[in-house]
């Protein structure tokens, strides 16, 4: 079912799906192939269409065909936020870490806006390999790097990647011989809540041993490498980070390393306003210890800033059944409801096997939306949300409050970009939801103002016209 009116996509052209190269608006021109030989494509929306227009439609067609699980992947949003970061943070350069997100559009959008990437794996580096983006604009991350993966990079020319300790180090030499390090430093950004977490990164003490190690085993150091989780209230811990790393520049001269880069990692949220707030306190201290002239170059890793909110997750009730609420309940949360109003539990078709992974070791940070539409003054009831596996693991959400749900209901979750899309689980023969990508003409016309040659990385990218009744499998995209 298209969508209608106002709310239609635009019609690029009319014309057979399978055998016709379509004739693109101005600006489109120079984008060439057949639809049949693209991994994906991209629905080009009209300023009538909206993100909640795209999601009505692919849920028309799944509830026709066989309901399954889906995303709508907004990629105008990576452009905006690319923008956003040039005029809040520039010049400090991004480079993405795939690990958030590596579905295809997604890194071919990011390469065409000239974001650089961060890998932790060889399954990654081979992925932004294959977009042709150079060894100079992808750093090697992984803290625990094994030795084949090593030699891959070093085969392939990614030469920058980070240590922390010595037999790292030791490790590197042996399997990568121009290895360029960041040594990445240990920041006091430990908050409520992060107890289990592993934590990375030498101390300042250290940093002078590995200098020894390093000078010893011929391995270049070109820089310093920080990260602040996103989790982290206190900003003052950039400035005791950015103090240390001056500190390390000062140390590596006397060892005669010549560094040029600064990495203050990741942990931006994808709030303009948290931006600007870590913009401010950073700002006068880069200009007073790495100033432009001294030719050290600043670089960041924002993931989720980039495709947290580009994603959005529409799920099925698969199975339903009542409980009774103290069992519901967190412990320590006192009963407040009547004893006759009913408890539901839902079985969704997703969970932590799957889109959910990251509730494993995290807190949800969104709530579901129901799509179908109800009264305001429709009773809500106590609710939890549960994964399809049957595991006691796989809950998503313990405890909130929904209208009564029938199976075959959709609901609908936002911010999902980030940490739900990366390698694929294979349990209990999990498949990765279909995507659906689209992009709206404005956003489009933002690349092309930016210079960005349509034909250089796009070359996956088909503007599909959705105004043509397609098979779920032609319409805005296939399975990632």
């Amino acid at each position: 079912m298209a969508l209608e009116g106002a709310a239609a996509a635009a019609c690029i052209s009319a014309g057979k799906i399978s055998d016709q190269v379509y004739n693109y608006p101005e600006g489109l021109g120079e984008m060439k192939g057949f639809l049949e030989d693209a991994n994906y494509s991209i629905g080009l929306l009209d300023e009538g269409a909206t993100l909640a227009d795209v999601i009505d439609n692919c849920i028309y067609e799944h509830t026709h065909t066989g309901k399954k699980a889906f995303y709508v992947g907004d990629l105008g949003k990576l452009v905006r936020n690319n923008i956003q970061w040039q005029n809040v943070m520039a010049p400090i350069k991004p480079f993405y870490p795939v690990k958030c997100n590596s579905t295809p559009g997604v890194l071919e959008i990011l390469g065409t806006l000239g974001v650089g990437f961060a890998c932790s794996s060889k399954s990654e580096m081979a992925l932004v390999q294959d977009l042709g983006i150079s060894p100079e604009n992808i750093i090697y991350t992984n803290p625990c790097k094994q030795a084949s993966q090593l030699k891959y990079a070093a085969k392939a020319g990614i030469n920058i990647m980070t240590c922390d300790n010595d037999i790292e180090l030791k490790k590197i030499s042996r399997n990568h011989p121009n290895a360029k390090l960041l040594l990445h430093i240990a920041t006091e950004d430990i908050t409520a809540g992060e107890e289990m977490n592993m934590k990375f990164g030498t101390t300042l003490k250290n940093c002078r041993h590995l200098m020894e190690c390093a000078k010893e085993l011929g391995v270049q150091i070109v820089g310093v490498k920080f990260h602040v989780s996103g989790s982290c209230k206190d900003l003052q811990t950039y400035i005791h980070a950015i103090s240390d790393a001056r500190c390390v520049f000062d140390m590596a001269e006397e060892f005669g390393f010549k560094m040029n880069m600064l990495d203050i990692g990741g942990g931006f949220t994808g709030s303009e306003l948290q931006l600007e707030e870590v913009n401010h306190v950073i700002r006068p201290l880069l200009d007073v210890y790495f100033p432009k002239e001294s030719g050290v170059n600043v670089i960041a890793e924002p993931g989720c800033y980039y495709v947290s909110s580009a994603f959005t997750l529409a799920v099925n009730v698969i199975a339903k059944k009542t409980v009774e609420y103290d069992k519901l309940l967190p412990s320590g949360v006192e009963q407040t409801r009547n004893d006759d109003e009913p408890v539901f539990t839902y079985y969704i078709n997703d969970g932590v096997y799957g889109s959910f992974a990251s509730k494993l070791s995290e807190k949800l940070n969104t709530i579901p939306e129901v799509h179908k539409k109800y009264k305001e003054d429709e009773p809500l009831f106590a609710s939890s949300l549960w994964g399809p596996s049957c595991d006691e693991l796989d809950q998503i959400v313990e405890n909130c409050l929904l209208p009564e749900l029938s199976v075959g209901d959709w609901l609908i979750f936002d911010n999902m970009g980030s940490g739900t899309l990366g390698e694929q689980s294979t349990f209990n023969d999990y498949q990765r939801p279909l995507i659906y990508y689209m992009m709206s003409f404005s956003d489009w016309d933002e690349m092309q103002d930016a210079g960005i040659a349509s034909d250089t990385l796009m070359k996956n990218f088909f503007f599909v016209p959705s105004c043509i009744q397609l098979s779920p499998e032609e319409r805005f995209s296939t399975a990632a």
